[in-house]
This record gives C-alpha cells, structure tokens and sequence, in this order.
C-alpha cells in the first residue's frame, strides 16, 4: 500500500522532475477517489536552500533524514550528474534497500541509486543520452536504453521527463489500482497508461552518405518509398553491381540497404500515423510494406509499440 513519498532534495536538483513528483504524489486527490498519500520533502539540512540546476532558483526542503522513517517510496528526480553523491543521502538508500520501502527514480535519478549500488546486478533505465556514462560507472547494472521504464520490483526506474510520468502512474496503477492511476492521470491530462516496454522514441536520423555516389540513389528511394525496391533495383541506378553496391552502401551509410530501407519505411511510416488519418492498410501501402501486418511487424521490432498504439499517443489532433 503506498501512503507515505519522501523526496530528497540535492544540489543541482531538476525542478520540473521534482514537479512531476509532486503532481502525481503530493497533490491531494482524495476528492477524486485517490487514497491520501503523504508527501515529503527532506534534505540533509533541512530549512537551507538547495541550488536547482536552473540559476538562481533553489528550493528549501522542510524536513530532514527522519522523513525516512517507514516510509513506503524513496522518489528520486533527476539531478546533475556528479563524482560523489551526498553521503548521507547514499547511506540512508542503503540502509533501506530490503525493507519494504520502494525506491523510484526519474531520469538521472539512477545515478543516485547507481552510487549506492543499489542497481548491481538489476534491470534499470535512464536518459538514452546518459546511457554510456551510466554503464561505465555502473558495470554491474543491467541498463536498457530503450524502453520509458523499468519495474524491478522494489526498484523502478525511468528514462527522460515524460517517462518519469508514466512510471509513477505505474506504480500507482500497482499499488492503489487503476481507478487512483486514471483520477491522477485525467487531472494531468497525460495518457493514462504507456508500456514500459515502449522505446524513449529516440529520433532516428536518415544516415548520411560520406561520398557523393549514393546521395542520388538514396534521395530517389526516400521519394518512391512506396515502390517495389531491391538491393537489384538500386544497384542499377547507382550502375553498379549488387556486390558493389552493397559494399558502398555500408561504407557510406554505415547499414546495409535492407536495413536502411526498412528504417526508412518505419520513420515514413511513423510519420503518417502522427500527422494523418490514413487506416493501416493504407500506412503500409504508402511507406512500402505492402501488407497491414508486414508494417506491424517492422514498426513494433523498430519503434517498440504497434502502430494503433503509437498512434493514439502521438497523433495531431
């Protein structure tokens, strides 16, 4: 049963991921069916102002290290990323690992859970931009860059600012049920529910070709993504053999043909979704898949969701 978040205030604290946290936990929501939850905030010297990472804003948590005591969640937000952590903070994450408390973090937060070596050894996520750093100072922790977030049971971490959203409803959804996680999500007016499973939609560039021979091909195949393109057919325009021309092609944009036009098919794909109201079958036939489950296949392989769910979470409306 979740009714009591302490949230722990460090230099360099990000405001709007500390928002998040109060939104979903520290407004009272007990008029909409939410069970009351208490709500936090300490530091290790409670009443000084803490520095955010924006300059010249800082805020002062009113409590100290006693609002550890028995608490059901530790939520940590993102914070600058630092050599050494507060030792007192790190210590009391310690000392509560295997109690019942459970431990979340929002975006760089995990570095914070990382210096307690609390993630040694556990499924965990974080900002794809951190991903490298993290795992060169972590070793030990199993980092998925992918996905929005991470249920470890007693450890839940998320990627970038909008994920830290869906893992806290998440959690709500697992603690207090569906009825608190869709009240939470309807005052916010945030999708209720988003797989963590579901890739951080990390833009995927159209590789670049370091020479001029393919530029012509690639351009032409960016604009007729719709015809019957093979390795064959583009070795031809580039007048080249298909042995060749695969071997350039990796040269110059680092992937082989196939799967550079699939990528490709999958972001025009993903395009389509977003800003029309093409059914399925008419999105597959326009970035060249073919067959509605051709697309399904790909889409969800590349961007982590099927198309229908992509779609109602990213469609203009």
């Amino acid at each position: 049963m979740l009714r009591s978040v302490a949230v722990p205030l460090i230099e360099g604290v990000a405001p709007f991921e500390f928002g998040l946290l109060c939104e979903v936990f520290g407004v009272d929501r007990t008029s909409d069916g939410v069970p009351p939850i208490e709500f936090r905030v300490f530091g290790e010297r409670p009443g000084e102002p803490v520095p955010t990472s924006i300059p010249g804003v800082s805020l002062t948590p009113p409590l100290g290290l006693e609002a550890l005591e028995d608490v059901d969640l530790i939520a940590l937000p993102a914070a600058r990323i630092r050599d050494e952590y507060p030792a007192a903070i790190v210590q009391a994450l310690r000392h509560l690992h295997g109690t019942s408390t459970i431990a979340l973090s929002v975006c760089s937060g995990a570095f914070l859970l990382g210096a307690a070596g609390l993630l040694d050894g556990r499924r965990c996520t974080t900002h794809w931009r951190e991903t490298e750093q993290f795992r060169r100072r972590f070793p030990l922790a199993h980092v998925d860059p992918d996905v929005l977030f991470v249920d470890d049971g007693d450890i839940i971490t998320s990627a970038g600012t909008a994920a830290g959203i869906d893992a806290c409803l998440h959690l709500v959804r697992r603690e207090l049920g569906t009825r608190a996680a869709t009240a939470i999500a309807r005052r916010m007016v945030v999708a209720p529910q988003r797989d963590g499973g579901q890739r951080q939609f990390v833009e995927l560039p159209i590789p670049e070709c370091t020479g001029d021979s393919l530029e012509p091909v690639l351009e032409g195949v960016l604009n007729t993504l719709s015809a019957d393109h093979t390795v064959a057919s583009l070795a031809r325009r580039a007048n080249m053999s298909e042995r060749t021309f695969a071997r350039r092609f990796v040269a110059e944009t680092g992937t082989t043909p196939n799967k550079w036009l699939t990528m490709q098919r999958v972001l025009h794909a993903r395009k389509l979704l977003e800003e029309t109201t093409l059914g399925i079958d008419e999105v597959a036939s326009e970035s060249g898949f073919g067959t509605a489950a051709l697309l399904r296949h790909h889409f969800h392989k590349i961007v982590g969701v099927p198309p229908s769910d992509y779609r109602k979470t990213f469609a203009h409306r």
